[in-house]
């Protein structure tokens, strides 16, 4: 049988309190009643409550004091403040006081209901996420890994059936959505968290010289080559390697890891000497390695090797749910890093963070709210000190048109228009352009080679 919530509805009208407590019983709601901020407060600490409705306007204890004195011992309980007096000023005080949503009087009940709703589903996942956490251990970085939404709660809890295992594991999606976070989360909680944690981005390392990084070399096994090296594969004996952007690894270095992860055992380049190597690997990709696949790009049986268990970052257009925890997250961060007391953001600055599409993600994010940091001119970030995100917000239907981009235009032109209007944007920031197109500097390089625009 499921649990009925209670709700504590607190208001000095009492003929406001009495529809209220109709009105909720009405929706399965079991519900108490408190006439002050003071009643509200004694209540909340004898009781446990699943959501709090309370009015900002009493005589003896406002609901903002209550709210204050409510959060300070529980802070996990959601509060939503009623008022009739309408302001930005008021909203900014509840919401920072620990509020989870404001309404103004008299209320719509539809609107009423919705935010109930939302409030009771952010807490469950809250619990769940919290509870979730202790069981993925005490090497869990809760300060790296922020997501209270559906997709990120999913996420984990495979991590969590995962990182125990032996388990060879594939992770994909969008560049900048946190791949690599969640490679760390698979190692230290496994029973190799006390071994190495090697890591290694396959796109940026050329080709000849990314055997040597892999299986290390003798002296003398080509120029340069001064002394003996040790490769990551060694480096990372009894851990876990991690192998970043496996799409971009020639066909032939994939032929000698397919032969790696079969044998278990290495050859540094130019030596002779068999070593056996006790390695978990972890990869990951931003790009469809079936369709690598299909374009002769990679190879099928390694493709195979390494999909044992696949997992999927979504990207952060897909959980903007999150958006709020990640942008104070990093602000309180930056905030720090630059020595400056910056508190929040304002309802308008929020309101750009979550109306904007995130084409970068996480890293994106995180690049805006640091400048947001730099430039702020106030206690709170306003959408005026977010003007990275303004720069880059255009209306739906602008880019085809400015961008010169036609419906029967071939792909390749498609392509090609795109990368360099990137390039443009970018005032020839090579990196920078890489990372909004999704693809690795050593990609964009290549295009940009065939395009005949290098410079």
């Amino acid at each position: 049988m499921k649990k009925q919530n209670t709700i504590l509805v607190v208001d000095d009208d009492p003929g406001h309190r009495t529809m209220l407590k109709t009105l909720l019983a009405g929706w399965g709601y079991s519900v108490v009643e408190a006439d002050d901020g003071s009643t509200a407060i004694e209540k909340a600490y004898e009781q446990a409550f699943d959501l709090i409705l309370m009015d900002i306007r009493m005589i003896k204890v406002s609901g903002l004091q209550a709210l204050t004195e409510i959060k300070a011992f529980n802070p996990a309980i959601p509060v939503i403040i009623m008022t009739a007096y309408s302001s930005v000023e008021t909203a900014v005080d509840a919401l920072k006081s620990g509020a989870y949503d404001y309404l103004t009087k008299p209320l719509d009940f539809d609107e009423l209901r919705l935010a109930m709703e939302r409030a009771m589903d952010h807490r469950m996942l809250k619990e769940e996420n919290r509870l979730l956490r202790e069981t993925l251990g005490s090497h869990f970085d809760k300060r790296n890994i922020i997501g209270q939404s559906a997709a990120m709660v999913k996420l984990l809890e495979t991590v969590a059936q995962v990182a125990p295992s032996e388990a060879t594991v594939l992770i994909s999606g969008e560049s900048g959505t946190g791949k690599e976070m969640i490679a760390g989360a698979i190692h230290f909680n496994s029973p190799r968290k006390d071994g190495p944690f090697v890591k290694i981005n396959c796109a940026a390392i050329t080709e000849t010289l990314l055997e040597s990084e892999l299986f290390g070399h003798e002296k003398g096994a080509f120029t340069g080559a001064y002394k003996q090296k040790e490769g990551r594969f060694r480096q990372a004996h009894r851990g876990s390697l991690f192998l970043d952007e496996i799409s971009e690894m020639s066909l032939a270095m994939q032929v000698k890891l397919l032969r790696v992860l079969q044998e278990r055992e290495i050859t540094r380049v130019g030596g002779e000497e068999v070593i056996k190597v006790d390695v978990r690997i972890i990869t990951a990709t931003n790009k469809d390695l079936l369709q690598e696949i299909h374009g002769g790009r990679f190879r099928e049986d390694l493709y195979y090797r390494l999909n044992v268990v696949a997992l999927n970052v979504p990207p952060l257009g897909e959980r903007r749910e999150d958006i709020p925890l990640l942008a104070q997250h990093f602000l309180e961060m930056f905030s720090e890093k630059n020595r400056k007391k910056i508190k929040g953001f304002t309802p308008q600055g929020m309101d750009r963070l979550l109306k904007y599409e995130w084409p970068g993600n996480v890293r994106e994010l995180m690049n805006a709210v640091e400048r947001g940091v730099v430039l702020a001119r106030s206690e709170y970030l306003d959408q005026e000190d977010l003007s990275l995100i303004l720069e880059h917000t255009s209306s739906p239907g602008e880019t085809s048109s400015k961008d010169g981009i036609r419906a029967d235009m071939p792909l390749e032109e498609v392509e090609r228009t795109t990368i360099l209007k990137t390039l443009d944007l970018t005032r020839g920031n090579k990196s920078e352009a890489a990372r909004r197109l999704g693809i690795t500097r050593r990609t964009l390089h290549k295009k940009l080679k065939l395009y005949g625009a290098m410079s």
